[in-house]
């Protein structure tokens, strides 16, 4: 296995796709001449050339329209927004478009496409870079929803991704774009809906996803060595198609569940999980699930008071420790 970092997964899998399928090309901001704002697609542009990598003006509404109208007529466009609170300029098309034409044509037009960017916090990009908008694009029928956390599910995920006949919302985090880890020599191609163990654990599952999986896995370890409380880590990966058997396995195997996400707590991923659970497992339940959040409040500016408003280790073990009645 070789080791790259989240970036050069994520560039791996762009780039056996393109050459594997000349109707897949990437668009957006700074992708092409700059390498794109976080390098992900350096040296795409030298090998592929400015028609299949495209820069794009700072339009997120036109551009994603564009790709739109490419993948109804046959082609497999790769958006990259610099980060999924921009996002929020194409929403419109999102989903208006690209989540309803199958529908609405009947079947007759497929949109498939790949919208990829950075989510949730960075450091020091205060409110309107910062937010978690997976519970909005999971809400609507038609997309699907994949937020990773590691090389080897960036690269294998996004291949599917590129491959799937329908719109897939992709999120990956600024923070991780460097994080190192080890990914198959051999192409490797994970289904979208599955979640994976990041750790095995008997007394509570810690359900989690992006960034927040690395939280959980710190928490886990400390629940072990401080409280003697063994805790499994569950990376959704894919939040539309929920992976529910995975989900309901985990409560009959340990009774209790707390849910771990960046996003706002109100209409939250995590509040639906919650509800999922206790409507189907709650036999299975020896503690009502709980979530661990970003707090409610617009994210600040300010490092310590980032820390605070962001979920944390701490955080995390003492909703365990709750859960495990500890």
């Amino acid at each position: 296995m070789a080791e790259l970092a989240l970036r050069e997964a994520l560039r791996r899998a762009m780039v056996e796709e393109m050459r594997r399928d000349d109707n897949v090309f990437l668009l957006g901001e700074e992708v092409a001449y700059y390498d794109g704002a976080y390098k992900v697609s350096q040296g795409m542009l030298a090998e592929f050339g400015d028609r299949r990598v495209i820069d794009t003006p700072i339009a997120e509404n036109g551009f994603t329209g564009i790709a739109i109208g490419a993948a109804m007529a046959g082609l497999r466009p790769i958006v990259e927004v610099m980060t999924w609170n921009f996002s929020l300029v194409a929403f419109d098309q999102i989903i208006n478009n690209a989540a309803k034409v199958y529908n609405m044509t009947a079947g007759q037009y497929r949109v498939p496409m790949v919208i990829r960017g950075p989510t949730g916090a960075a450091e020091n990009l205060a409110s309107q870079h910062s937010m978690s908008l997976e519970a909005i694009y999971a809400h609507f029928p038609g997309l699907k929803v994949v937020s990773i956390a590691t090389p080897a599910d960036a690269y294998g995920l996004l291949k599917s991704a590129i491959r799937d006949d329908d719109p897939v919302i992709f999120m990956e985090s600024e923070m991780l774009y460097g994080f190192k880890g080890e990914v198959p020599d051999a192409e490797t191609l994970i289904p979208l809906g599955k979640a994976d163990w990041k750790r095995q654990g008997d007394d509570v599952t810690l359900v989690t996803w992006n960034k927040q999986v690395h939280t959980c896995l710190a928490a886990a370890q400390q629940l072990q060595d401080d409280h003697g409380i063994s805790a499994g880590v569950l990376d959704l990966r894919t939040l539309r198609p929920l992976d529910e058997e995975a989900l309901f396995g985990a409560v009959a195997r340990t009774g209790r569940m707390v849910v771990v996400q960046e996003g706002y707590p109100f209409a939250g991923v995590g509040a639906e999980i919650a509800a999922r659970v206790q409507e189907a497992c709650f036999d299975a339940l020896d503690a009502p699930v709980l979530r661990v959040t970003s707090r409610d409040v617009n994210q600040p500016y300010a490092t310590n008071l980032e820390q605070l408003v962001m979920p944390s280790v701490q955080r995390v073990v003492d909703a365990a420790r709750a859960v495990c009645h500890r």
